[in-house]
């Protein structure tokens, strides 16, 4: 079986598959897929923040008050939350719900289209496991994060 694998080394070149079966090719797929998501969640952190910080009806020390409370109706009314307070909340949660599913479907569309579901199952179980993969896959993913243009340079 080494030989087999020594073989396939030698004259898959790049894209060299290792005894689990995942190549590197397949590995920064994946972490192009898991560093596409992060953006996107950071940014949906980053819009929710915008939300509330230039909102009207409560300053953000409320709103977090507030918002660990959203869905209890009986705390809401204790905390003596006004019907625009709760309005707002109602507003980011639909705002944050409409971005989750916008990156949940995204997510999804990489994982299928972009990496293959076999692979992408088979990445994602394995690095649970497989100390060695994981390294393959932390210096990988650290390359596609370092590759990025970063935003003084975008443009140029």
């Amino acid at each position: 079986m080494l030989m087999v694998v020594s073989f396939c080394a030698v004259t898959c070149g790049a894209n060299a598959q290792t005894a689990a079966g995942i190549s590197d090719d397949d590995l920064r797929k994946y972490a192009i897929t898991m560093d596409s998501v992060k953006v996107m969640q950071q940014t949906l952190t980053q819009i929710i923040a915008e939300n509330v910080q230039k909102n009207t009806v409560m300053p953000v020390s409320r709103y977090n008050e507030l918002f660990k409370i959203t869905d209890d109706q009986a705390k809401l009314q204790q905390a003596n939350a006004t019907p625009d307070e709760i309005a707002f909340l109602k507003e980011i949660n639909e705002l944050r719900q409409y971005n989750i599913a916008r990156i949940n479907a995204a997510y999804q569309a990489l994982a299928k289209e972009y990496v293959g579901l076999k692979a992408f199952n088979a990445i994602k179980k394995s690095l649970e496991a497989d100390e060695n993969l994981k390294k393959r896959y932390e210096g990988i993913s650290q390359q596609v994060q370092t590759s990025k243009p970063s935003p003084s340079t975008k443009g140029k």
